[in-house]
Formats: C-alpha cells, sequence, structure tokens
C-alpha cells in the first residue's frame, strides 16, 4: 500500500521560513517523478514544485526564488524548503507521486504576524 505522509507545517511570520517533508512508503521513490501542490482557503489546488527522477526541478512563477524542492532518494523522503513567506503562500500543502497521482493528506502552512 502506497502511503505519502507530508509534515512541518504551522504558523510562521511574513518573512519566515519552513521546511515540509513529504515520506512516501510502499513505493519505489527514486524512479519518478514527484510534486508538492497547495490549495490556498477558498480557492483550487495549484502546482507548486516539481521534480524528476533525475532531481531537476521545476516552480510555479509565484514561488520561484523562494521555494526549493529536493528529494532525498535514500531517506524516501520529499522536500519544500520556503522561504520569504507571504500571507498568499497560506494553504493546505500537499505532495503528489506524478506518476501514480497519488496524493498525501496534506499540511497546514499559515503565514500571519
Amino acid at each position: 500500500q502506497v502511503q505519502l505522509v507530508e509534515s512541518g507545517g504551522g504558523l510562521v511570520q511574513p518573512g519566515g521560513s519552513l521546511r515540509l517533508s513529504c515520506a512516501v512508503f510502499g513505493r519505489i521513490f527514486s524512479a519518478y517523478p514527484m510534486a508538492w501542490y497547495r490549495q490556498p482557503p477558498g480557492k483550487q489546488r495549484e502546482l507548486v514544485a516539481s521534480i524528476t527522477n533525475g532531481g531537476s526541478p521545476n516552480y510555479a512563477d509565484s514561488v520561484k526564488g523562494r521555494f526549493t524542492i529536493s528529494r532525498d532518494n535514500a531517506k524516501n523522503t520529499l522536500y519544500l524548503q520556503m522561504n520569504s513567506l507571504k500571507p498568499e503562500d497560506t494553504a493546505v500543502y500537499y505532495c503528489r507521486d506524478v506518476d501514480r497521482g497519488y496524493w498525501g493528506q496534506g499540511t497546514q502552512v499559515t503565514v500571519s504576524s
């Protein structure tokens, strides 16, 4: 059974940083592309960043230069380092197995003073 388990969300002030993690179970993690999505309150889910199995990243324009996606294939874990956070980054963040479409349960990120 495949499971994606996110962690690392929380409340942070504008300008602060958080690192999200997504642990993957039951899957050969290293072989497939992965992605982070987010769903702001009252809005549709949107792609934040993706990474190939080889480690090449791609970012939404809204987070370029502030967020960094990475993966540790030895630990079966996907990361999202978020710096210079803004109130508009407030959302539930989800990791996704791009190949098979599996989703994690999500982790809440709230940016507020």
